[in-house]
């Protein structure tokens, strides 16, 4: 038989959360973010579940291809538009939209020989200082963009470094609506974090908005705030089974480095899941998991292939914990008890996104 480890991807989870998405930003276009292979999950994979979305954003030409493949005739987006000039003959080809956010891909496209003219983003980089003209350089590269015959429409897109946080988006906001004003077009401004926290006014959410983390159940400002907070449900579900079962007394240590050690007597499982799967490795002691659909906890260091948990308050809690027991790592159990994403990514000093992201292909996925 194949090793006990499987994920497990909900259809109805990505249903769900575009529907909050788009309840956080009433009137606006939503794009579902799909880079990164879907975050992890498989673009394949999330399809059905976002197929209601207005359109599909990421970043490499390849996934715009197997979009495309799936039979999705409405818009694309290049989040980081073309990388370099024979880019563009492909986003002739597959009637792509791209970001613009350097001269030289205004270059490319005035030197670019197409019969369909190009629909673009023009980033503003009003403070991330990533992509993107400066708000002092961004009326000039419009200018240079309006002026060319490759480009049809232009819409204008940036991008925010504090919209899960304190500082908040108004200091960008302003620099975006000072720079664009007047100039006719779309506007795309809000990632997950502004369209859940401040979508709601219609001068910030504009027509487009990102929903990338939000479609796949994690908190884009955890740990102020949790999924259930924003009634978001988990798109991917990591489960393994416990192979073996150790039973160790105080001053007794389990795994490498001699990491843990027992200060009362335990039951230890070993569950068929590690570093090699997608587990984060930096996950130390304490970080949660359910067996059985009981909350316990990893002990003792993340090998390759195993982790080892704490049985002992499953079977205080008068759950059966023996060999053969389900382990979720994350996601939903399935007695329905739910271990957030972001529970386990904040214990182990990450993001969901990281360990969505990190799913090794070695690990089998069904869709549900």
């Amino acid at each position: 038989m194949p090793r006990p480890i499987q994920a497990t991807i909900h259809t109805a989870a990505l249903q769900h959360n575009l529907g909050r998405a788009r309840a956080s930003a009433p009137d606006a276009l939503a794009w579902a973010v799909v880079k990164a292979n879907a975050y992890g999950h498989g673009i394949e994979r999330v399809f059905e579940g976002l197929r209601a979305a207005d359109g599909f954003a990421l970043l490499d030409l390849s996934e715009a291809e197997r979009v495309r493949a799936l039979g999705w005739r409405g818009p694309i987006l290049l989040l980081e538009g073309v990388f370099e000039p024979r880019d563009l003959e492909l986003c002739s080809r597959l009637g792509l939209w791209h970001a613009v956010h350097c001269d030289e891909q205004i270059d490319w496209l005035a030197a670019h020989k197409t019969q369909a003219p190009h629909r673009v983003f023009l980033k503003m980089n009003t403070g991330m200082n990533r992509l993107g003209f400066t708000p002092e350089r961004y009326r000039s590269a419009w200018a240079r963009l309006n002026a060319l015959t490759q480009v049809d429409e232009i819409s204008f897109m940036t991008h925010f470094s504090d919209a899960d946080g304190p500082r908040g988006i108004a200091h960008q906001m302003a620099a975006f609506q000072t720079a664009t004003q007047d100039l006719p077009g779309e506007k795309s401004v809000c990632n997950s974090a502004a369209t859940l926290r401040h979508a709601v006014d219609a001068r910030v959410r504009g027509d487009w908005v990102r929903a990338g983390i939000v479609l796949y159940g994690g908190a884009a400002d955890h740990p102020e705030h949790t999924a259930a907070h924003w009634d978001l449900q988990p798109s991917m579900t990591l489960s393994a089974r416990v192979i073996a079962v150790q039973h160790v007394q105080a001053g007794d240590t389990v795994g490498y480095g001699s990491a843990f050690t027992a200060d009362a007597p335990l039951t230890i499982g070993v569950v068929a899941c590690g570093y090699a799967d997608g587990y984060p490795r930096h996950a130390g002691t304490g970080t949660p998991v359910l067996v059985n659909g009981v909350r316990t906890r990893v002990v003792g260091r993340v090998s390759m292939d195993m982790i080892t948990v704490d049985l002992t308050p499953v079977i205080d809690a008068g759950v059966e914990a023996g060999f053969g027991a389900e382990a979720t790592l994350w996601g939903r159990a399935a007695n329905g008890t739910v271990l957030p994403i972001d529970d386990v990514a904040y214990a182990a000093g990450t993001v969901g996104y990281e360990l969505m992201c990190a799913l090794a292909a070695r690990v089998p996925v069904a869709v549900a």
